[in-house]
């Protein structure tokens, strides 16, 4: 393939002809992996077409719905193609859920009382829900409701402790919480499988223990969700894999009707659950998002498995190392010093569509404990299904990539914040062309 005109515009964009040879070289040693990612995705795809049609989209849907939201079409007719897709009861999407932890937040309190316990068997749970459980102490949190919490450490190989596990299940104990993706951590994300074996272990023992799974960053990586293998709740975000990078805000809670009916009186009101909340407009958005997200989580893929292997060659710890399989979008790049973790995600924003000249910096970000630096110039704030890096400013010094709407821009990004690391000298040129 003639790559002159696009190496041209390469150094346009900043790039060096070394930092592009060694992108090439590794992108192909990676068809193979590419195309398991697009038969994933094209089953995927199908999967969410069969959903539309099983439920009637129509042009309808997309009308704009405003005041109480009685008779909502467009809502209605969504959370009906979320519940096909993942194949449970039922289903809530929506905008007024306003991000992961939120939807996270909302599900826990709607389906815990004062006096129940509430169990992490997969470690720490991710920082923000720190203060939603009361780790930390926060206003509102489920300890002042009376709420208690228990978690069990994972083994040294980041895996599940059963015999600890099982210890830790009591009379109290009425949901169990499973984060299917590393956050923070350095641990292996699960896959679908591995947390169906968890859920069918607590539900031998305790069969009515509701098993939540915090979905995020994990939704059309593989081919099964965890709803497929028992989770009573599965949750997340729609500015991350099925937002399909148009939905502009929202989240989503699937799984058993009862369930999600006290989600929604606990987002709405006692009494009215479901029956309001207004679209405003965001419908078709959210539905071409969903309709779209297989093949975008699939760009993402692309360009996480494209991180872990630039920079496992470099010398650098990744999880998922660069050959293992994924189960969610994201990429650990264990740096090792605060500088590098800067100037990865300073490479990352000058790649961005919006924002590129903006310089990101670490701050004290609200609901973490360290400070934190974000890149992530995103046609939607926040939204890390678009390209996006972030990292707590502390020990070991790891930055998480994730995202890529394209997999022509994640293959950039990737390239930029390489390019960046060189600039700043945290990696030396001489390193990559020994590896051409």
């Amino acid at each position: 393939m003639d790559h002159t005109a696009s190496e041209t515009i390469y150094r346009q964009l900043g790039i060096s002809e070394e930092i592009l040879k060694f992108g090439r070289k590794t992108e192909k040693e990676l068809e193979a992996r590419f195309l398991e990612f697009d038969q994933t995705a094209e089953y995927n795809q199908l999967k969410v077409l069969h959903a539309m049609q099983e439920n009637r989209v129509n042009e309808g849907c997309f009308q704009y719905a405003s005041g109480y939201g009685y008779n909502d079409q467009g809502r209605d007719t969504l959370e009906a193609v979320y519940a096909s897709a993942f194949h449970t009861e039922a289903a809530l999407v929506r905008p007024q859920i306003t991000c992961g932890t939120h939807a996270l937040a909302l599900a826990l309190s709607a389906n815990l009382r004062p006096g129940d316990e509430l169990v992490s068997p997969v470690g720490k749970p991710y920082d923000t829900l720190e203060e939603v459980i009361g780790i930390r102490p926060s206003r509102g949190s489920l300890a002042e409701y009376g709420i208690t919490y228990r978690q069990v450490e994972l083994l040294d190989n980041g895996y599940f402790d059963y015999p600890a596990i099982e210890q830790v299940l009591t009379d109290k104990t009425r949901l169990v919480t499973i984060q299917r993706s590393k956050g923070y951590q350095t641990r292996p994300s699960y896959s679908v499988a591995e947390i169906g074996e968890l859920i069918s272990f607590i539900k031998a023992r305790r069969p009515d223990v509701i098993c939540m799974v915090d979905n995020c960053y994990g939704e059309f990586v593989e081919r099964l969700e965890p709803s497929d293998v028992g989770a009573d709740l599965v949750v997340g975000s729609l500015i991350k894999n099925p937002g399909g990078g148009l939905a502009p805000i929202g989240g989503y809670i699937v799984g058993k009707e009862s369930l999600i009916e006290n989600c929604a009186c606990r987002l709405t009101s006692p009494g009215l659950g479901r029956e309001v909340g207004a679209s405003l407009g965001v419908m078709q958005s959210f539905y071409q998002g969903f309709f779209l997200a297989p093949v975008v989580v699939c760009s993402a893929l692309k360009g996480a498995v494209f991180a872990a292997n630039i920079y496992e060659k470099l010398g650098y710890p990744v999880v998922p190392g660069g050959g293992e399989d994924r189960h969610d979008i994201i990429q650990a790049v264990t740096l090792g010093s605060a500088e590098g973790v800067i100037a990865f995600c300073k490479g990352i924003q000058a790649a961005a569509p919006v924002d590129s000249y903006v310089s990101p910096e670490p701050w004290a970000m609200p609901g973490y404990d360290s400070d934190v630096i974000m890149a992530a110039g995103a046609f939607v704030q926040g939204s890390s299904i678009e390209l996006s890096a972030d990292g707590p400013i502390k020990p070991p010094y790891a930055v998480y990539f994730q995202g890529g709407l394209t997999w022509h821009h994640a293959r950039f990004g990737i390239l930029k914040s390489l390019q960046s690391m060189v600039d700043a000298g945290a990696i030396s040129m001489e390193k990559i062309r020994s590896l051409l």
